[in-house]
């Protein structure tokens, strides 16, 4: 069957972006087979919202509001989704390599007996089969993959997929589960550092590293993060300062910490170790300051300035208060 299931998350009731990003990517990739997108919703969300997935290509929306699903459980999220996989016979499912995602994914592979492609950068179809892009080696190559027979798994990278608006108006339909009964650890409360956005899902990301000197200096990057937005720019680091304890785990983008996709990556005196890039050489725009000219970091990035950081940020943070007074 050529129809393809897209699993969305929610937080508390409301819909993550991440999954109209999936859906998306699921409803070009199911158009492109001759099939349809189909969206599935565990622990309930309001009609309305459910229904607007039908906007990004969502033919219908499954949604199982049982209470025992209303926070993230391993065990039981799997076993819902793989219930609704086999019943609805679907050629194909898709993930957010989100945190959640990376954990659910394998969970229902393995329950499905099927392989999984994770942190997809691209989608496409050839020959009648879905071909996976993702990177390898630390993001220095791209494999394309594709799955033979069974059910083919997919986690997609956050911010790698633009939603696209079709217009379209997706039924809502309540489904049952055979989950609550499962024993399963659940995620109690989710906490992102000092309550601001999360780096993987930030459009543009303001990353410092040990050129630093220390968190003192830090809110040097938090005026720029704040000068575009804490709405859409979040701050990174690198492992050197999380390991130093200048930041929150929560904060690293790395092979060790969290792979990031955003529209705009600045990296503030940071060299650009192979475990740093591999973390953050997708970004859409990549743009480096950094005094050494010969540091690794500017291998990478589109464009590049040799020097301080610390007379460079104030001025990028005025600069950038000065373009959104005048816009």
């Amino acid at each position: 069957m050529s129809n393809i299931l897209a699993v969305v998350e929610q937080r508390d009731g409301a819909i993550r972006g991440v999954g109209r990003e999936v859906v998306s990517a699921a409803a070009e990739a199911a158009a492109a087979l001759g099939g349809e997108a189909h969206a599935l919703i565990l622990g309930g969300t309001t009609p309305g919202d459910a229904g607007s997935l039908g906007e990004y290509g969502a033919a219908a929306v499954k949604t199982a509001c049982h209470d025992s699903l209303s926070q993230y459980a391993p065990e039981r999220y799997a076993r819902a989704v793989t219930q609704v996989v086999t019943e609805g016979g679907y050629g194909a499912v898709f993930f957010a390599a989100t945190a959640q995602g990376k954990d659910l994914a394998p969970r229902v592979a393995a329950l499905l007996d099927a392989p999984l492609a994770g942190d997809v950068t691209a989608v496409a179809v050839e020959d009648g089969a879905l071909v996976f892009t993702r990177p390898v080696y630390a993001g220095k190559a791209f494999a394309k993959v594709t799955s033979e027979g069974g059910v083919a798994l997919a986690s997609l990278r956050p911010n790698v997929f633009a939603p696209q608006s079709l217009g379209g108006a997706g039924s809502v339909q309540e489904v049952s589960v055979e989950a609550s009964d499962v024993a399963t650890s659940t995620v109690v409360e989710f906490q992102a550092a000092g309550g601001d956005l999360d780096v993987a899902e930030a459009s543009i990301i303001v990353s410092g590293g040990r050129g630093m000197k220390g968190p003192e200096n830090w809110h040097l990057l938090e005026a720029v993060r704040d000068a575009i937005g804490n709405d859409v720019a979040a701050l990174g680091a690198s492992r050197a300062v999380v390991d130093a304890g200048w930041r929150s785990h929560g904060e690293q983008v790395g092979q060790t910490g969290k792979t990031v996709s955003p529209k705009l990556y600045m990296a503030m005196a940071i060299s650009g170790a192979i475990q740093h890039l591999a973390g953050m050489r997708t970004s859409q725009t990549i743009v480096a300051v950094n005094k050494d000219p010969d540091a690794p970091i500017f291998g990478v990035a589109d464009y590049g300035v040799v020097g301080d950081v610390f007379e460079v940020l104030p001025r990028l943070a005025e600069e950038i208060r000065k373009l959104k007074a005048g816009s």
